[in-house]
């Protein structure tokens, strides 16, 4: 028998027919340049959330980590894979409203005999009220949840009183909305107007203001922000990675900075969507 040489990208003890089942790897073991660079961001985020895996599980055996705008569960998949199915404890709950794709994950996590990974049939804004997910959490991922399901990830983060939160926004729209119906108002306010008057302006400004209120609503409500890319520009346009860890200590100043910016940028409309109310 030959036998098969696996891609450097595939690490020790993973496991090949799960690889194979998400289509990341072929029959044959090869891998195209599409999934090399899909399996390159998710390693990436791996990469940032193993230590605060680890930093949990040393106060927490059996930590909950639940992933939002699951899709085809790659991340969460990974991230049991590699992190948690030497362990006795660790559960990963992925979370996704396309209900065959949650059919599809809990058949190969049978397969795979993943016996701690759920998934459940649910947008995000739901997920804080379902009676199928546990009161409190330790870690929120959100890879890629569009628009505001990134910010119902951390509504539901901060209801469950997630340790950390670990999110890379994608098309984020509302925001550039409001702005762009407040646009001659804003013109005849300052000159700041102008950094958003053209079109393209608007998305571009308006989806950097979205993360910014995002990370002063963290602050505020007592987390550590740090963010930074997640790879590389040449793989991915999608690449702002917000790492939240929750040390209690509520910044006064980050809440009437963030309420100021609404002010200034006539957003006030959107206070209570970042948890930015008096």
């Amino acid at each position: 028998m030959v036998k098969t040489i696996l891609p450097p990208e595939v690490k020790p003890g993973q496991s090949i027919p799960l690889l194979q089942a998400l289509h990341i790897l072929t029959r044959d073991g090869k891998l195209n340049q599409d999934s090399r660079r899909k399996l390159k961001q998710v390693y990436h985020l791996v990469n940032f959330i193993e230590p605060l895996m680890q930093t949990v599980m040393t106060s927490q055996p059996d930590p909950v980590l639940v992933d939002h705008g699951a899709g085809k569960s790659y991340l969460g998949f990974i991230l049991y894979d590699l992190l948690l199915k030497q362990h006795a404890g660790g559960q990963v709950i992925g979370i996704e409203n396309r209900a065959e794709l949650i059919e599809k994950s809990r058949q190969l996590a049978s397969e795979c005999g993943f016996d701690r990974m759920q998934f459940e049939p649910l947008s995000v804004a739901d997920a804080m009220h379902s009676q199928q997910l546990p009161d409190k959490v330790d870690i929120v991922t959100a890879l890629h949840a569009c628009n505001t399901a990134t910010d119902d990830a951390i509504q539901f983060g901060l209801q469950k009183q997630a340790q950390y939160m670990v999110l890379v926004p994608c098309c984020q729209a509302e925001v550039a909305e409001t702005m762009r119906s407040h646009k001659a108002e804003s013109l005849a306010k300052t000159l700041l107007g102008e950094l958003w008057r053209h079109p393209i302006h608007t998305r571009e400004f308006g989806s950097h203001v979205t993360n910014v209120l995002r990370c002063l609503e963290l602050e505020a409500h007592g987390y550590q922000v740090t963010v930074t890319e997640l790879v590389g520009w040449e793989h991915s346009m999608k690449n702002e990675l917000i790492i939240a860890k929750f040390t209690g200590q509520r910044k006064r100043s980050a809440l009437e900075r963030g309420q100021q910016l609404l002010e200034q940028l006539n957003l006030t409309s959107l206070a209570a969507r970042f948890n930015l109310s008096s």
